[in-house]
């Protein structure tokens, strides 16, 4: 039973599984509930599972590795062209085996509880802000509609809101007064809400030893570093810091043939939230050191690429630097260390 593969479609309550005991042949077949999945896997000697890295998928996965089991996550848009025919729960697991042989498909790791707290409380903030954002801008636009523009800022919304409403000359209408109040409320809630998650994610990054070390790194605070390890993890499994700036794509897309080698925008690939928090820390970095008369090595050579390629050139290429630096602090677990600029 070395040698074997099971594969599982997963599911909210119906569960497919395959099992092949040589490539390219299913040699069971079984549908489990939710309550059974782990029943069975109690009674199998040790295997290979395959799960889709789905919702759920990294529960189940620490589930089964408990059996002693092999748990292999395969992401899910490189296992659906390995899909015949028309989809169904038996079609899934059967692609599952076959993705499962092509050796340029890597895996994803296996979150831990702790990653996933942090992953959560990341997302639970870009919800909130999002919904943040909806709100100042509705206000906004009311407001915009009366003749009545507020100053650029959102800290400055709730403030003048709050003045418009309780000012009796003002131009707002008696009927809109009360709403506009519960929409500064609720402003207010979702700041509040924010605060809390970025405070417990503070002492969180105190537990972590990571964490630390990536905020010694310039352009990466407390967001960017909490991201990293609760979304990606153990950076040692890229194998160079080129290899995670590709992963999160921050790399020229290439377009070549023979002996013309063409690159072009960056790929955009991978993470998008982690992506966008580098590139903003390295804005800030960059516009920092314009101010800075004597800057580190780092910051001297993003200035003079956007001295030759533009600010937004230089903002993606420091981005990508700093995904390489991160990769080398966690890799050698070590704090970053600045340089002056080179005679």
């Amino acid at each position: 039973m070395k040698n074997t593969i099971i594969a599982v479609d997963l599911a909210k309550n119906v569960f497919e599984i395959a099992v092949s005991e040589e490539p390219g042949r299913v040699s069971e077949h079984h549908r489990v509930s939710r309550w059974g999945l782990l029943r069975f896997f109690v009674k199998r000697p040790p295997a290979t599972v395959l799960l889709e890295a789905c919702g759920s998928a990294h529960f189940w996965g620490r589930k089964i590795q408990a059996f002693g089991h092999q748990v292999v996550l395969l992401p899910p848009h490189l296992v659906k062209p390995y899909r015949r025919g028309n989809k169904h729960d038996r079609a899934d697991a059967k692609a599952l085996l076959e993705a499962h042989r092509n050796e340029e498909i890597h895996p994803v790791p296996i979150k831990s509880v702790a990653q996933h707290t942090l992953a959560a409380l990341h997302r639970l903030r870009s919800g909130w802000l999002s919904t943040r954002t909806a709100r100042i801008n509705a206000v906004r636009g009311v407001l915009r509609e009366l003749g009545i523009f507020i100053p650029k800022g959102a800290a400055r919304v709730v403030p003048e809101l709050s003045h418009l409403v309780e000012d009796d000359e003002s131009e707002v209408p008696d009927a809109l007064r009360p709403f506009l109040l519960e929409a500064g409320a609720e402003i207010r809630e979702l700041e509040t809400r924010m605060e809390g998650v970025e405070r417990q994610l503070k002492a969180l990054a105190k537990q972590l030893p990571e964490v630390e070390r990536l905020l010694t790194v310039p352009g990466i605070g407390l967001l960017s570093a909490t991201a990293i390890v609760g979304f990606i993890g153990d950076l040692r499994r890229f194998r160079s810091g080129r290899r995670f700036s590709s992963y999160l794509g921050l790399v020229p897309k290439e377009s070549s043939s023979g002996e013309i080698r063409r690159l072009g925008r960056i790929t955009k690939q991978g993470d998008t939230y982690i992506r966008m928090l580098l590139t903003h820390g390295a804005r800030a970095v960059l516009w920092a050191a314009k101010s800075n008369k004597d800057p580190d090595r780092l910051r001297g050579w993003a200035l003079q690429i956007e001295r030759r390629r533009g600010h937004n050139k230089a903002a993606i290429a420091l981005a990508n630097k700093l995904a390489r630096i991160a990769w080398a602090v966690c890799t050698r677990e070590t704090e970053f260390q600045s340089f002056p600029v080179a005679a």
